[in-house]
């Protein structure tokens, strides 16, 4: 046998279509298409008693016989929505001494009811909902745009105290806004004929992970920066930039590890969604690093805070400590969250919540950085540069 797929049916009447190209090989091999309920085929695979082959697949919730070109079948009654399994099996499955034969070509398609009841959706109940989100989400990102992007640029090119967090920090902005469209157009393609778009939603993938890789390097530095500088340099400026080897050091081994388990996790799970299920090694670990990231930002800031005797730069730590744990710990609380949720709402839970979360965070951070007030304040910023840009002719430079 063999397990071709599985889907989340949702509702009543919807359809398991199969077209076969050559259906003479599959009459004469007497092919059968069973269908299990993910939880009644976990009980059968941890069940004390042994079935045989032929008793297990005897116990299937559903069955298929593919004898013609092109057939249907209705999966009705569904009380919620829930995982199928889809196995093919044929005269020869439960043969111990099985001879490879001549394959049957077939295409597949599996549908859910749609709003009207008829079984024309695409999206299985795990995915349905989200073409709408990320429509709404990219529509979102469109007005913005045209309201605040020319005044946005405008400061960046004043190259000002903080020119080189905002630049930053809006490629990240702009990596997350073209991760949000590739996953439209893929997601507006699959709508239509359940393929969707693969390059699309890769493109999404790689977007994102490289926007989290902005991110990560943007708070790591400037955090680092600030613990490193009020331990080394005098009271006088304490915020002062320096960009150390122990700093620099740290700030790439962190981003290496993170880019390292983002590319892992894309491997383990070939799905085109940026925030996976978490079964997989690389998905524990990426979250135990947010974990750690967000206590140990928090940690420094924390001694930041408690010596600082000014309100304003006082507040203005405690809103940037709040960005950096809302963007590390979203992913990490949202997938424990997601855990009370049946499981066709996990995948929605996570990555809705995640990318709002993110999206949230990254306005604190705008509104902080762009803040004339705080930053007059708090004026040894003025002299912040990231390791990313450092030069030397730079490194003191005042702006008044």
């Amino acid at each position: 046998s063999a397990l071709i797929l599985f889907f989340k049916y949702q509702g009543d009447h919807a359809v398991l279509c199969v077209r076969i190209k050559n259906i003479a090989v599959a009459v004469t091999k007497a092919a059968r298409l069973h269908l299990f309920q993910a939880q009644e085929w976990q009980k059968l695979q941890n069940g004390i008693q042994d079935h045989s082959c032929t008793e297990m697949f005897s116990k299937a919730q559903l069955t298929m016989t593919v004898n013609l070109t092109e057939q249907n079948l209705t999966v009705s009654q569904i009380p919620y929505p829930e995982t199928w399994y889809v196995f093919y099996v044929d005269k020869f499955t439960c043969e111990e001494n099985y001879s490879e034969s001549e394959d049957i070509q077939f295409e597949m398609v599996l549908l859910n009811p749609d709003a009207e009841g008829n079984p024309l959706d695409h999206f299985s109940a795990g995915e349905s909902g989200l073409h709408e989100f990320f429509f709404l989400l990219v529509l979102a990102y469109f007005i913005t745009a045209c309201i605040y992007a020319q005044s946005l640029w405008q400061t960046i090119k004043k190259s000002g105290p903080m020119h080189t967090v905002l630049k930053v920090l809006t490629i990240a902005l702009l990596l997350q806004a073209g991760s949000a469209f590739a996953n439209y157009l893929h997601f507006s393609s699959y709508s239509k004929d359940g393929i969707g778009a693969p390059f699309m939603g890769s493109l999404a993938e790689l977007c994102d992970i490289v926007s989290q890789i902005q991110m990560l390097y943007l708070l790591l530095s400037l955090c680092m920066g600030w613990t490193i500088g009020r331990m080394k340099k005098s009271h006088g400026r304490p915020l002062q930039w320096d960009s150390t080897p122990t700093s620099t050091g740290i700030a790439v081994v962190v981003v290496v590890t993170q880019s390292f388990l983002l590319i892992w996790e894309q491997f383990e799970d070939t799905n085109h969604h940026s925030y996976h299920s978490h079964h997989g090694l690389a998905s524990g670990l990426l979250i135990g690093l947010r974990v750690c990231l967000a206590l140990s930002l928090a940690a420094g800031l924390y001694q930041i805070i408690t010596v600082e005797r000014s309100t304003l730069k006082r507040e203005f730590y405690i809103t940037f400590a709040k960005a950096c744990i809302l963007w590390f710990l979203c992913h990490p609380c949202l997938a424990t969250i997601a855990v009370i949720f049946r499981e066709y709402q996990r995948e929605k839970v996570i990555t809705i919540g995640v990318i709002l979360c993110q999206c949230i965070s990254m306005v604190i951070l705008y509104r902080l950085f762009l803040s004339h007030s705080l930053y007059w304040e708090v004026s040894s910023l003025s002299s912040v540069t990231l390791p990313l840009t450092v030069s030397s002719g730079h490194k003191n430079r005042h702006h008044f």
